[in-house]
């Protein structure tokens, strides 16, 4: 089967638009700048039309072929595992009908691939217990993808490695143990790597592409020992352990996204295991991380996702779970106004 570096020209022209795409902002692009030399940038609260039922768990990817967020799935805290579609526009949720789609499930991995213009889903924690299908949503419809994959698992996340042109897809949990595993989806088909050093055993980590440095970055998790709040950062062959001047405390379940605006990693929320969840906000530049100050953000939550929508030029941030219940509220991150 054919890799995305050997590709034939077509292909990858194609696939060098798609991330050219994804990193534009209202339709020009956005150079990767350090966040002190842009605005300051802060959360709003976001009062769409219309929303996605309060859930946590979801997954969240940005789509560069329509310019639309997608969000599936969840777990409403009530017993109920979610299967449903919805796109925002940079303005307001809508709810597809998707022909097809994957079954409910809650703690997915989710990415958009550039090189094939789908987002692709994997795994999760379905009815029925830990999940290893993998789907493809088009703009339009989901399909079920049947290569040979990874274990099942839940908690596990995934980046788009545009270095790569592959999704990277690292560790998770199932019914038996915690995973410390690293695989490529190349559009057609999941390869198991063998890198030279890699993180522990984990899930519940976050896990974002940071185009300015073009390597992926991994932070905490959950793992045999505790939470942890290491810093380790993927170069397309191995992982690469961190040692940032400042870096946030341990937690699991927080969410980060690459702002294309700032050109930094942006980090949100998590729990620490000790009290409650966090509320805090901080974001990496390539060589360490630094606590925000924002002028607004979202409650303390875990179990929440975000994604850089490139068609608004924010991070866009959806649900979770805090103290008082799962809130349903959407956020985005970007200059204050």
């Amino acid at each position: 089967m054919t890799r995305i570096g050997q590709m034939p020209g077509g292909r990858r022209l194609a696939a060098a638009v798609a991330v050219f795409a994804a990193f534009c902002v209202l339709g020009a692009f956005a150079p990767a700048v350090h966040a002190s030399a842009v605005a300051v940038s802060t959360w709003t609260k976001q009062a769409p039309a219309s929303s996605p039922p309060a859930r946590y768990g979801e997954a969240m990817a940005y789509d560069a072929a329509t310019g639309t967020v997608v969000l599936f799935g969840g777990d409403d805290r009530h017993a109920s595992l979610l299967g449903d579609t919805w796109t925002w526009d940079g303005a307001t949720w809508t709810k597809q009908a998707p022909a097809a789609h994957p079954p409910a499930r809650a703690f997915a991995a989710m990415a958009y691939d550039a090189a094939t213009g789908t987002v692709v889903l994997f795994g999760g924690h379905g009815t029925n217990g830990q999940l290893d299908d993998t789907w493809t949503w088009n703009g339009s419809t989901w399909t079920q993808q049947d290569p040979a994959h990874p274990a099942p698992r839940y908690g596990g996340t995934m980046a788009y490695d545009a270095a790569t042109g592959t999704v990277v897809l690292f560790g998770g949990r199932n019914a038996h143990s915690v995973l410390g595993d690293t695989w490529t989806w190349d559009g057609f088909m999941w390869a198991k790597q063998a890198p030279a050093s890699s993180p522990p055993a984990r899930y519940g980590q976050t896990m974002a592409y940071d185009a300015a440095t073009g390597t992926t970055v991994l932070f905490g998790g959950f793992g045999s020992n505790g939470v942890l709040g290491d810093t380790w950062t993927w170069n397309g062959s191995t992982w690469t352990k961190r040692a940032p001047a400042a870096h946030p405390a341990a937690r699991y379940l927080a969410t980060s996204a690459y702002d294309a605006a700032t050109g930094t990693v942006v980090l949100f929320g998590g729990h620490d295991l000790r009290v409650n969840p966090l509320d805090e906000t901080w974001t990496w530049d390539g060589s360490t991380w630094t606590k925000q100050a924002p002028a607004s953000h979202p409650t303390a939550r875990y179990d929440t996702d975000s994604t850089y929508d490139a068609a608004s030029g924010s991070v866009v941030l959806f649900g979770g779970i805090g103290n008082n219940g799962v809130p349903g509220d959407t956020w985005t991150w970007g200059p204050s106004m």
